[in-house]
């Protein structure tokens, strides 16, 4: 959801050494409008090209709609240890729609069903992981028991239990009655420690055979363990848990040391105990480097998993560590058994996408996606783990090695990975085997819009237009075609055109490419104002976004442009503000309210109202990094008590939102107050007799103070 695949030739299509205050210093006059506008067509064309639309790491099926039936169907007939790799599968297909809440269903239905404490610890790591702006507002949360569970850390040790034979178990074999001996001593170079001999050899078949059995040790009364890395501290620990059967205050180390003692003379409650103990004592980050090699080494599950469940409640800043990354990369299959068990797939696809999320283009990224591919087990997993290591080749240019992926997953019945292929062979000079390669597709299956998309790479002029045409008709959410008709026809000078075909998409989808872009025909233009407005709607959207390739911060252009504008004033804000959020501007909208923070404004209204226009263009994560804001700079308790109860009711958290509202109208009785309480109200409660209560209180936030904007949303409800 995070990951930015820029393509290999959007380098090439924009500008080299580009220099935005060159635009934006003809009204300064150090820039002659007449050779400006000498200019024009050669720069404006080098100015707004638009990069290739970028092959997606999703599983993209051609028919969404059977896959998803077929895996509904599959989830009521599977058994209950396959639910959670159905529920990650109908994640990923989610993702490939871009269905953000879709998405964190499926995650949740997959932590909720999962079968063993691995899964469990993998998808709610993920979980947090999709929420982390929640865990800015933990204090809130801290009464909602659903997210302690998904959030809070897992007692390793008691969903991991162990079928270990009790003291005694162990057959002996008996020399005679008088041969054997009660008492054993084991020397330690010069130490010498007494043991009980049928306690210990109760520990483990072989010490069993050696004290009891044929051997020669049976018959003697002292013997030699000096040669076997166990210290005589370590012994005395190990002769008293033969008789107690328990482990207290040993230290790390010593822990370790008879670790490593048990597996050798395959002591497993010995072991299981050690394993349990050092379990207990791992509390950061630098504990779990360092016990998950003995871990694996030494086959300890509990241990390593609980290794695992701080490196996970860690993400994505772990990841940032070399020996964390090294760990997960060179994990061979054994290791990732005893470290995840069963969900060695789930946990290799969770690592991937956060460092996709960091960098598509780092080795540690390829690492996770070969150790992904080596977890699939299923024809499906497997074609998404060659689609994406594909893409993650192609971005690195090792363009090889992206063939043979993508080859892989169509194989295996990805259609999408085609793009990828048709796309290797243009890099390669093979333009019209690519056109063709898309020709097939689209004859042989039900055309989808990606489809004429990546077809329109591979042919001129008219065809072209017809493809990128056809492809907005069956998928108008795509931004290239926009983009590639409105900066062909600002490139003819059809300026009206251009931002008509721009504006089309930018009326139902936000898309900060397409606001890029519209940027740059108003900077064009020496449109100030309209070139203002875009940036500071960026902005808002992404307040660390870079444009141009990354080139330039948005930050830095929004300076520039602002110097060739006249500042309003406080009253001038406002009434722009009445204006376009009464003409539903909402793009102008934010601009306003952008500028506005700069001032003296009262920030906290304003984050709130920033808040509101984001939800309504469906760009909930900047949404509810305003609502924290709006939290941050409430002017009263009273007001911050309506942020959070918002905050909270965003986060499907209705009953506690609720409570919130309460505690504000208990302060004092506003109209954001009571609006906050109807609408918890009627999404927490099933009763149809609420609607009164709902009209009631809708009503009584009508008799308190609020502005003519807030009050119309309310009557619009009420009607």
């Amino acid at each position: 959801m995070r990951t930015f695949f820029p393509s290999d030739s959007c380098k090439e299509s924009q500008l080299n050494g580009f220099n935005p205050q060159s635009w934006l210093q003809v009204e300064r006059g150090k820039l002659s409008k007449l050779s400006s506008h000498n200019s024009s067509s050669s720069s404006i064309e080098s100015f707004i090209k638009v990069p290739e639309p970028r092959i997606l790491p999703n599983y993209k099926p051609v028919d969404y709609v059977e896959v998803l039936a077929q895996i509904h169907e599959e989830l009521e007939l599977c058994p209950l240890q396959e639910r959670s790799s159905l529920y990650l599968l109908q994640f990923q297909v989610f993702k490939g729609l871009g269905e953000a809440k879709l998405m964190r269903r499926s995650l949740r239905k997959a932590w909720q069903k999962a079968s063993t404490v691995h899964e469990k610890l993998v998808f709610g790591a993920w979980l947090k992981y999709e929420k982390q702006g929640e865990e800015l507002i933990a204090d809130l949360l801290i009464n909602c028991d659903k997210c302690l569970q998904e959030f809070g850390p897992i007692d390793i040790a008691s969903h991991l239990q162990t079928d270990i034979n009790v003291a005694g178990s162990h057959e002996t074999v008996s020399m005679s009655g008088d041969q054997v001996l009660r008492n054993v001593v084991f020397r330690i170079h010069e130490e010498k420690i007494e043991c009980d001999r049928q306690k210990f050899a109760a520990l483990s078949a072989p010490f069993s055979a050696m004290l009891n059995g044929s051997f020669m040790e049976s018959l003697c009364e002292d013997i030699d363990l000096s040669e076997n890395n166990i210290s005589p501290s370590g012994l005395r620990i190990i002769s008293d848990f033969s008789v107690t059967g328990s482990l207290n205050g040993v230290t790390p180390n010593l822990l370790l040391e008879i670790l490593i003692f048990a597996n050798k003379f395959c002591c497993e409650r010995l072991k299981d105990a050690c394993d349990r103990k050092l379990a207990s004592l791992v509390a950061s980050r630098e504990d779990a480097v360092e016990l998950m090699g003995y871990a694996i080494e030494e086959n300890s599950p509990v241990l390593a998993v609980s290794c695992l469940q701080v490196f996970l409640r860690e993400l994505p800043d772990c990841l940032n560590d070399e020996r964390v990354v090294e760990i997960f990369s060179h994990a061979n299959r054994q290791h990732r058994s005893i470290m995840v068990g069963l969900a060695s797939f789930s946990l290799y696809c969770l690592l991937s996408e956060v460092a996709m999320n960091l960098d598509p283009r780092s080795d540690k990224t390829v690492c996770f996606l070969e150790r992904l591919l080596e977890s699939a087990e299923t024809d499906r997993q497997r074609l998404l783990a060659f689609h994406q290591l594909g893409c993650v080749r192609l971005l690195r240019k090792e363009y090889d090695e992206a063939e043979h992926l993508f080859e892989a997953a169509v194989n295996a019945g990805h259609i999408y990975s085609i793009a990828g292929l048709a796309r290797l062979g243009y890099i390669k000079g093979h333009k019209l085997w690519a056109y063709e390669k898309l020709n097939s597709v689209i004859s042989s299956v039900t055309p989808l819009g990606w489809m004429y998309q990546e077809r329109s790479l591979y042919c001129e002029g008219d065809k072209r237009w017809e493809d990128l045409d056809k492809a907005t008709a069956l998928d108008p959410t795509l931004s290239y075609p926009y983009m590639y008709r409105a900066s062909s026809l600002m490139t003819k000078q059809n300026v009206e055109a251009a931002l008509a075909e721009i504006n089309r998409i930018l009326g139902f989808k936000l898309a900060l490419e397409c606001l890029e872009l519209r940027f740059c025909f108003f900077l064009a233009l020496e449109d100030y104002q309209a070139a203002l407005c875009d940036v500071q709607a960026i902005l808002t959207l992404s307040p660390d976004y870079r444009m141009f390739e990354g080139r330039v911060a948005a930050s830095q252009l929004h300076m520039l442009v602002r110097e060739h504008i006249d500042n309003w004033t406080i009253a001038d804000c406002w009434l722009q503000l009445y204006d376009r959020w009464s003409s539903v501007d909402d793009i102008g909208s934010l601009s306003v309210i952008y500028q506005m923070l700069e001032s003296d404004a009262p920030k906290g209204v304003l984050y709130f109202r920033q808040s509101l226009l984001l939800l309504r263009l469906n760009c909930p994560e900047a949404a509810m990094r305003s609502l924290q804001l709006a939290r941050q700079h409430a002017a009263s308790d009273h007001e911050r008590l309506v942020y959070e109860g918002w905050i909270l009711y965003d986060t499907s958290h209705c009953e506690e939102g609720l409570r919130k509202a309460e505690e504000s109208i208990q302060m004092k009785r506003s109209f954001e107050a009571f609006f906050l309480k109807a609408y918890a109200l009627a999404d927490s409660s099933q009763d149809s007799s609420c609607s009164s209560t709902v009209v009631s209180l809708l009503e009584d936030a009508l008799k308190c103070p609020s502005d003519r904007l807030r009050k119309g949303q309310c009557l619009k409800v009420l009607t």
